[in-house]
């Protein structure tokens, strides 16, 4: 056995910190930490990070404006095809309702990913940008680089689906659906088969082939319920991406 008094390797009793090693003071370890936060390699390394966060939200930015540009496009079509000819039957609103519908799904999909993207960028440009233009060092306290890492090590959604699905409907897809309302209520008086005296000829007129009035009212009345209850629900639950120009900001000049 090794003598407990001999060491196996040297060891530099100077170099080793115990207690009665005198402890830098809080100031200047924040100094410290604050100086390692404007370093060059530091600033240029974040500034890379934020150039490819903000690259990627694009991209996502760009994949959310093709569905939705399908919606519109699919939409003016059947409209098109709708009122160009008598024979063709309203209920060919409801394949045009089923799209918009499957397109909000996938665009409220792309937008939960687009939104924890952005999430990084916002992180960045609030606690990072905003200290380098301001010159405050006080304003580079808190956790965020902490969160970043730990965004970054595991990902996850910032947003539910039904609060992405809430927004995509508050920011495009309202309009849409109610565009697809007015059409197929107006198709619907133009191209009646019988004159309409009043509501009972309407419902009559919902009645197509084998399909009951009763069930085209219902997908009609469920679809805008829907539309309104949860454009209204998400509206009032989140704000959004942006908040209102409000009157604290009175004095912002461009």
């Amino acid at each position: 056995m090794d003598n407990p008094g001999k060491r196996s390797y040297p060891v530099n009793l100077s170099a080793v910190a115990n207690e009665n090693t005198p402890r830098p003071s809080n100031e200047e370890t924040t100094v410290s930490l604050q100086r390692s936060i404007y370093d060059p390699g530091y600033v240029n390394a974040l500034s890379h990070f934020y150039r490819g966060e903000l690259s990627r939200i694009m991209v996502w930015r760009q994949r959310l404006d093709i569905t939705t540009n399908w919606a519109i496009t699919s939409s003016t079509a059947i409209i098109t095809i709708a009122f160009s000819n008598r024979e063709v039957p309203h209920i060919i609103f409801f394949f045009n309702l089923a799209i918009v519908w499957g397109m909000l799904w996938i665009e409220a999909r792309r937008y939960r990913f687009y939104d924890a993207f952005r999430a990084r960028v916002r992180m960045l440009e609030a606690h990072f940008l905003v200290p380098m233009v301001m010159e405050n060092r006080e304003m580079l306290q808190g956790e965020w680089k902490k969160l970043v890492c730990e965004d970054l090590i595991l990902p996850r959604f910032k947003i539910s689906k039904l609060e992405a699905v809430g927004r995509r409907l508050k920011r495009n897809y309202v309009f849409i659906f109610i565009l697809i309302m007015v059409a197929w209520i107006t198709k619907i008086f133009l191209h009646a088969s019988q004159p309409m005296t009043g509501v009972v000829g309407f419902y009559h007129a919902l009645h197509i082939g084998h399909i009951p009035s009763w069930l085209v009212a219902f997908i009609f009345v469920a679809t805008l319920l829907s539309v309104i209850g949860i454009t209204f629900y998400v509206g009032k639950k989140t704000l959004g991406e942006i908040s209102e120009f409000g009157t604290h900001r009175s004095l912002w000049r461009i």
